[in-house]
């Protein structure tokens, strides 16, 4: 089923990344976590649909996305700046592996923080305590939302940076030995999401420090 959702606002929340406020149809459902493939209803545009994640409550009026925009990817997400109120997506039924397993380890790399705002936000709602985020990326002002988690109750955030020298956060690319360091509760369910490498490389590297196979819960390439 195609559903059809109209633009309302649309916020810079980094330099590169948005958050664009739509209307949600009341057939349009999800579970926090979970992503729809949808494409802007314009001319030559309507065929490129890409995966986007619903980071706003599945109960709420409206339906929320934060996209990063790549401009050096020639897509849909170059367009993103652009959009102005009224502009419409085309969007699928939602879908996805990453649903709500419970408090435990997010891990996440650049946007892949996505499918984890609606979980931990449903967490902070209800009081669920003990949450522990560990976000990966570039430089500092790449931290999606980094004033949330900072102040959100239940959540312990651990910033990783790659690429900057001055950072006041962890410096390095998140592996095995990072991992180590901080430390995960190998007890509680440990959500991955970024890029293909990173999510490999971390359920690895999980595994190995004896996280079970059916606590890691992934995309599985949704």
């Amino acid at each position: 089923m195609t559903h059809t959702l109209t633009v309302q606002k649309i916020e810079q929340v980094t330099h590169d990344t948005y958050r664009l406020i739509c209307s949600k149809p009341d057939s349009f459902r999800f579970e926090a976590g979970q992503a729809t493939h949808m494409a802007l209803d314009k001319d030559g545009w309507r065929d490129e649909d890409r995966a986007f994640t619903m980071v706003s409550d599945p109960d709420a009026e409206h339906v929320e996305f934060v996209i990063k925009s790549y401009p050096s990817h020639d897509g849909v997400t170059e367009l993103v700046p652009d959009i102005q109120p009224g502009d419409r997506w085309l969007a699928e039924d939602p879908a996805g592996a990453i649903t709500d397993h419970g408090c435990g380890t997010f891990l996440a790399a650049g946007a892949g923080i996505t499918p984890f705002i609606a979980i931990l936000n449903k967490h902070a709602r209800e009081g669920v305590g003990g949450d522990h985020l560990i976000f990966a990326n570039t430089h500092d002002r790449d931290i999606i939302m980094k004033d949330t988690w900072d102040q959100m109750a239940g959540v312990t955030p651990t910033y990783v940076i790659s690429d900057q020298d001055d950072t006041a956060h962890r410096k390095g690319q998140l592996d095995r030995a990072m991992l180590s360091d901080i430390g995960i509760a190998t007890d509680k369910p440990c959500y991955v999401c970024g890029p293909g490498e990173f999510v490999d490389d971390i359920r690895d590297a999980l595994k190995e420090m004896g996280v079970p196979e059916d606590k890691i819960i992934t995309e599985n390439g949704w």
